[in-house]
């Protein structure tokens, strides 16, 4: 891959957010990258100044940890700029590069002109705080004491993308059970026809792109996915029999997953996240709490065919909502 060009607009758009850096005393500069740019050159503009580069995948990032830099993958391609922003802040956290209420400018390119072109136009000034709202490295790290870090941040994507798309034009609810699966199946049943069942453990891995669409597809059904620590789906559409009733408060409003993800949890050392029907929320449960809950961006807008007859032409669902 060859490296973008330093061009003035970059070159004088990263003075603007270093000169924003020191006079905010941010704690870092982020810049969202879509491929190679001369980092000797950027590292010269930055100054010594904390620089995290964001990209969706390691060939976007080619050189940039050998040259100084703090390097983020998002492995987000499709993403709209705010949940890719969103997502370098949370894997900042998580990985100790930024403290949970840090102050951050970042740089990127927000119009679709300059998607694909390297062409950086934007600027702003991050909360952390603010921005991330409970998403904070104390909750991600309190997780991680049963689930590895990366399983989670995996399952989280998969969930909150799940309550925010939904399936074909339709709000779906969901429920994954990770971690501590040998006790979670034993308190599990199959409800009906399971569609993983027979796949390699390769077939049935999360890490896998190809089988988190595949997920999205069945996550529609009736029950819940049981994965197990490293990511791999073990079962679908399982109906968790817990008998667990005791110490379990669940609030006003949530329905039977919700219960069942609470109970599970209780009885198990897994971890279960509930996506919400109702409104695209997802919630992390362990020991019987919610200890997490995640609103999601709003939903991508779809829209119907043009009638020629209707006086308004294309309609769009958030239009109808």
């Amino acid at each position: 891959m060859s490296l973008a060009k330093f061009n003035e607009q970059f070159a004088n758009l990263v003075r603007l957010a270093i000169d924003l850096t020191k006079s905010a005393e941010a704690d870092a500069l982020l810049v969202m990258v879509e491929g190679p740019v001369d980092w000797e050159q950027l590292k010269k503009r930055t100054g010594g100044q904390k620089v995290i580069l964001a990209g969706d995948s390691l060939a976007e990032l080619e050189g940039a940890k050998a040259a100084g830099f703090e390097t983020v993958v998002l492995n987000m391609p499709d993403a709209p700029i705010s949940e890719k922003l969103t997502q370098a802040l949370l894997e900042s956290v998580a990985d100790d590069i930024l403290d949970e209420g840090a102050d951050v400018v970042a740089v990127y390119s927000a119009f679709d002109a300059g998607k694909g072109t390297g062409q950086i136009d934007s600027l702003s000034f991050l909360r952390l705080d603010e921005h991330l709202s409970r998403l904070t490295a104390r909750d991600l790290r309190k997780l991680e004491t049963q689930v590895p870090l990366d399983t989670l941040k995996i399952m989280l994507d998969l969930a909150v993308a799940i309550g925010r798309e939904g399936r074909e034009g339709k709000a779906v609810g969901t429920m994954f059970v990770v971690g501590d699966h040998r006790t979670v199946l034993e308190s599990s049943r199959p409800i009906g026809f399971d569609p993983v069942y027979g796949y390699k453990r390769k077939e049935r891995n999360l890490r896998d792109p190809r089988v988190r669409e595949a997920v999205k597809e069945i996550a529609p059904l009736d029950g819940a996915f049981v994965v197990s620590a490293d990511g791999t789906v073990l079962a679908a559409c399982q109906l968790l029999e817990t008998g667990v009733t005791a110490g379990i408060t669940v609030s006003k409003g949530l329905g039977t997953r919700h219960w069942a993800a609470a109970a599970i949890t209780k009885k198990t050392k897994a971890i279960a996240l509930v996506v919400s029907e109702s409104n695209g929320t997802v919630r992390l449960f362990q020991n019987g709490e919610v200890v997490l809950r995640v609103e999601p961006f709003r939903r991508a807008m779809t829209w119907k065919e043009f009638d020629p007859e209707s006086p308004h032409g294309a309609i769009s669902e958030d239009d109808r909502r």
